[in-house]
C-alpha cells in the first residue's frame, strides 16, 4: 500500500523543510499555535514555487469553533478563489451548525467553490455529532477526504474510532489519521485496515537571533515568547516517512 504523510506548514520555510524531508503532500496554513487560519497569497505562491508537491490550503477565517456568521462564509468563499488562482492543489476547510451536525449546505457551497480541486474537510469533524453518518454525507457532499484524530485529543486515544471511520468510510472517502503523529508512535496507527494518509505537524522551536529584546510585547503572549517559534523539524518527517515505507 503506498502511504501518503501530509505536513502541516504555517510558513513556507517549513513548507521547503517537508519537502526536501520527503513529505508527500504540504496543508498550508497560519498561526498554528491557534489551530491554523487561511494563510496569506504570498505564502501559497511561495510554497508552490519552491517545492515540488501538492500543497493544500486551509481556509478558516479565525480561531475557534466551527459556526460562521454570512461575511465570514463570503470571506472563505472569496479565499478559496484566491487560493486556486495562486496555485493551490486543494482546499481543507469545514463548517459545522450550532448543534455540532455538518452545515451540509455550506459545506456543498465550499466544495462547489473549490471544484476541481480536492476538499478535505478538517477536524471540525472531530467537534461534530454522529460522525459515522457523517462520513457518508460528507461523501455525498463530494468531499475527498476527512482529517480526523477519532474524536480525541490524538490519534493513538482515537486509535479505536480510526479503526470505525476507516471501515465506514472503505470505498467512498478517504480518513486521514492525524492528532500528535510522531516516528515513534505513526507505527500504531500506519497499519489500521483502509489507512492510508497520515498527518502530523512535526515542529521544533526556532529561538530568534535578536540580542536586545526591549520589553514590550506585540501580543497576548509573555515577551520572551515574541523571540521563539516553530517550524517543521525535517528529522521527524523523515522518521515518519521511513516507518510509512
Amino acid at each position: 500500500m503506498q502511504r501518503t504523510l501530509e505536513i502541516c506548514c504555517d510558513s513556507v520555510a517549513s513548507a521547503i523543510k517537508a519537502f526536501e524531508a520527503g513529505a508527500s503532500r504540504i496543508e498550508l496554513c497560519e498561526n498554528l499555535a491557534q489551530g491554523g487560519v487561511t494563510p496569506s497569497a504570498a505564502k501559497i505562491s511561495l510554497a508552490k514555487a519552491k517545492t515540488d508537491i501538492p500543497v493544500f490550503v486551509l481556509i478558516r477565517p479565525r480561531k475557534a469553533d466551527f459556526l460562521y456568521t454570512d461575511l465570514e462564509m463570503e470571506i472563505m468563499l472569496e479565499d478559496i478563489r484566491q487560493a486556486k488562482t495562486f496555485g493551490a492543489d486543494g482546499i481543507v476547510s469545514g463548517v459545522l451548525l450550532a448543534d455540532g451536525n455538518i452545515d451540509a449546505g455550506r459545506t456543498r457551497q465550499l466544495v462547489e467553490a473549490a471544484a476541481p480541486l480536492p476538499f478535505t474537510f478538517h477536524r471540525a469533524f472531530d467537534m461534530c455529532r454522529n460522525p459515522l453518518d457523517t462520513i457518508g454525507l460528507l461523501a455525498d457532499l463530494g468531499v475527498r477526504r476527512i482529517l480526523t484524530s477519532g474524536q480525541k485529543p490524538t490519534a493513538l486515544e482515537g486509535r479505536d474510532n480510526l479503526r470505525k471511520f476507516a471501515q465506514q468510510a472503505a470505498g467512498r472517502i478517504t480518513i486521514m489519521a492525524c492528532g500528535e503523529l510522531l516516528p515513534d508512535n505513526i507505527a500504531a496507527i500506519r497499519d489500521i485496515e483502509g489507512l492510508s494518509e497520515f498527518h502530523s505537524a512535526a515542529r521544533m522551536d526556532i529561538e530568534s537571533l535578536m540580542a536586545y529584546h526591549g520589553g514590550v510585547n506585540m501580543g497576548d503572549e509573555a515577551v520572551m515568547e515574541e523571540f521563539r517559534w516553530q517550524e517543521v523539524d525535517a528529522e521527524l518527517v523523515r522518521g515518519m516517512k521511513a516507518r510509512l515505507l
